[in-house]
């Protein structure tokens, strides 16, 4: 719906969700830079906590490896490899640990074929063909006033929120083996574990807020489709 040229639906619907990503990506940031100050107590870096966390779970064949980019640590499961960047592989502080030790989280989810996971990996090649044509899709069938096109941008950008909904488990179950398992062996003190979980809990708001835009954006498409609909 436009007013004056101006897409109301996604100044109301889309504009929020995005301040509230901007805001949790700022949240993240501080987070890690606060806890980033904090050494751990037994000098224990982000690369040594990994490898201590996967030999406990017997993944010994899970390698850890140093990779570029800033906060680009990630787990690949079909190098069975825990990449992590600079500032987490190198650096014994609290920050560094608690990543390095949510990415273990998805190596043993991985393992234990977590059901979300599978889910999440399974839908992964039709979520990247959706987010790409999605859009592209329903613009030609709003320009050419043909509502099969634009059904098949809905339902391919539906597919798109289903994966951001999918990844919510699976990042917070992932955060959750990675607080138990440093508190639960000793890695960390109690002021150490209560910084893992604010620098954790500050990169799950990411995801809802991903989810919250996919939805926002979805419901959007789906008004507009609906008010074209009535018109016509």
């Amino acid at each position: 719906m436009y007013f004056y040229g101006i897409d109301v639906y996604y100044i109301v619907l889309v504009v929020p969700a995005l301040i509230f990503a901007m805001w949790a990506q700022i949240r993240v940031s501080s987070a890690f830079s606060r806890y980033s100050q904090m050494r751990t107590e037994g000098g224990l870096t982000g690369a040594d906590a990994a490898r201590l966390i996967l030999d406990r779970n017997g993944l010994t064949n899970v390698a850890v490896e140093l990779t570029e980019g800033r906060l680009s640590d990630h787990y690949d499961p079909r190098a069975e490899v825990i990449r992590l960047s600079r500032e987490v592989y190198y650096n014994a502080t609290v920050a560094a640990v608690g990543v390095a030790a949510h990415e273990c989280g998805h190596a043993v989810q991985h393992a234990e074929e977590y059901f979300p996971l599978r889910v999440r990996s399974a839908i992964i090649p039709v979520t990247q063909i959706g987010s790409k044509l999605a859009f592209p899709l329903f613009l030609l069938g709003l320009l050419f006033s043909y509502p099969p096109l634009m059904d098949a941008g809905i339902l391919l950008f539906a597919l798109v929120a289903v994966f951001q909904l999918v990844t919510l488990p699976v990042e917070y179950n992932a955060s959750s083996r990675a607080v138990a398992t440093l508190s639960g062996s000793g890695m960390v003190s109690a002021e150490e574990e209560r910084g893992v979980r604010k620098v954790l809990s500050a990169a799950a708001l990411t995801y809802v807020a991903a989810l919250a835009t996919a939805l926002a954006n979805l419901l959007r498409l789906i008004l507009i489709a609906g008010r074209r609909n009535n018109r016509n």
